[in-house]
């Protein structure tokens, strides 16, 4: 394994979190400037001590790279055991580059508590950033877990009239699946005869009706994370009642908290299982893909319209997990990567609309290009990335997730792609409605166009919309060795 002259792991994680510990020190209701200021520099200093993980990385090799490994509560085993690879580093960077987007989107907007708000996101975004690169079992939990807390509070405090019964729901399903996990953890632990090294867990010698367990256990938290077809009610409501920044955040990287766990741990600890449910994890994925995407058509409510999207989106990626291919597996961390700059720009677009007119409702919008050219022309490019149009990165994660299916089976690929048409149906019907003909009401007449700060925003998303569409390579060239090499494992049968 290779390993890191300084630490930049756990920079990586901690900048971020004392950043955000500094501003609620600081932080005061009359005079929130110095908080806003000091969340901003924090950000961008999280960020950049991200990009040595890039810069540095060696992309002709599936091992380990800037390994950190320590003591941390030696009585049961348990290491702070940290590692990156060409997968997991590209959501490092994600959720970096979104951290400064959220602070930048809620510099205005956010008026009460700004300090608390400010260093949620800081604190969040150092604990979602530990989810990507724990290599030791325990402390994957403990980050995995602790991700909640934030978030909750987020959608509690600073959300909509429904807040406190979306939270509780965000907190109580995401909780649930994962005490059944938590009980797979500790069986592998024993099993390992007290290891909570994940690299060991991969290479145990399970049979077949364990690998069932772990599977079910496992799938238990990571599918309602993703969310999967039916246990996706949770994030509809979750998003409608977030503050912006909050569903930003929860649509580009919290949901590809479960997406990479099924990389990192189902897959590699339960190969035959994974095979054997194979199907039915292909059924769910189309289900989402399919019914959703016709859910997400009747939708009134613009946020809620891009909740369900983010559904049918996701339907993408465990389609690509299960179809064991390298192609669709590639698609599917293309599209993880590619849906947290689309989503999180259309509820960046929708956040602007709603602070000028307070209402997310796509019948009390129309003709607004009338007023706001600059912002229209983000919008109509975001939605399209939305419904997949060649050279955004939409386009990109979705037809190689449908080439892989196609190599599993035509039908499957097939289906897969007919129902791009219920993606272009939702994202092209709520677009003309808000956008196009003529000014619908008194209130439309009087919005105003975007900012410099919010142009700012809009502008970073979609460079990393057209950039991923137009050079998919970038960042491909970097996980080949780490998916060829997950692939290879996965195929061999450990019964």
């Amino acid at each position: 394994m290779a390993t890191s002259s300084l630490p930049w792991l756990t920079l990586s994680i901690f900048v971020p979190i004392v950043f955000g510990l500094l501003v609620l020190l600081i932080g005061r209701d009359d005079n929130p400037g110095p908080a806003r200021v000091l969340s901003l520099i924090g950000s961008i200093a999280g960020f950049l001590v991200t990009l040595p993980l890039y810069t540095g990385f060696n992309p002709h090799t599936a091992d380990m790279q800037f390994v950190e490994n320590r003591p941390w509560i030696e009585t049961f085993n348990l290491n702070y055991h940290l590692g990156i690879d060409g997968i997991s580093v590209w959501f490092i960077l994600l959720t970096s580059f979104i951290t400064i987007i959220v602070v930048l989107a809620g510099w205005e907007v956010i008026k009460s508590r700004v300090a608390q708000y400010m260093a949620a996101f800081l604190i969040l975004s150092g604990l979602m950033i530990g989810v990507f690169c724990a290599l030791d079992g325990m402390l994957f939990y403990v980050f995995f877990e602790a991700t909640l807390i934030p978030m909750y509070i987020i959608i509690g405090a600073w959300g909509g009239p429904n807040r406190v019964y979306a939270a509780l729901k965000f907190f109580l399903y995401t909780l649930m699946g994962s005490l059944l996990t938590l009980i797979a953890y500790i069986y592998l632990w024993h099993e390992s005869n007290g290891s909570f090294d994940v690299a060991t867990w991969q290479h145990l010698k399970l049979n077949y009706s364990q690998q069932i367990f772990i599977f079910i256990a496992l799938l238990a938290a990571f599918a309602v994370k993703v969310p999967m077809w039916p246990i996706h009610t949770w994030l509809p409501d979750a998003h409608v009642e977030a503050p912006t920044g909050g569903s930003i955040v929860l649509a580009a990287v919290m949901l590809k908290l479960g997406c990479y766990a099924f990389l990192r741990f189902l897959l590699p600890i339960a190969p035959d299982a994974s095979h054997s449910l194979a199907g039915l994890m292909i059924v769910l994925s189309l289900i989402a893909i399919v019914y959703i995407g016709l859910v997400a058509i009747v939708q009134d409510d613009m946020k809620k319209l891009v909740a369900y999207s983010s559904v049918a989106h996701m339907g993408y990626v465990t389609l690509g997990f299960f179809l064991f291919n390298v192609t669709g597996m590639e698609g599917a961390i293309i599209q993880m990567l590619s849906h947290g700059f689309v989503s999180g720009a259309m509820f960046m677009c929708i956040g602007v609309m709603y602070d000028r007119l307070h209402t997310r409702r796509i019948d009390a919008y129309g003709g607004i290009i009338n007023r706001m050219p600059k912002f229209v022309t983000f919008f109509v490019l975001f939605s399209m990335a939305n419904a997949g149009l060649p050279g955004t990165s939409g386009f990109v994660g979705e037809f190689t997730v449908i080439l892989g299916a196609v190599q599993f089976n035509f039908w499957v690929g097939l289906l897969a792609a007919t129902a791009l048409m219920w993606g272009a149906g939702y994202s092209l019907w709520m677009l003309k409605r808000v956008a196009y003909g003529p000014v619908a009401n008194e209130n439309v007449s009087g919005m105003k166009d975007i900012n410099g700060r919010e142009y700012l925003v809009l502008g970073l998303l979609a460079i990393m919309v057209l950039f991923l569409g137009i050079f998919p390579s970038f960042f491909t060239d970097l996980m080949h060795p780490s998916v060829n090499a997950l692939m290879q494992h996965v195929a061999i049968s450990k019964l």
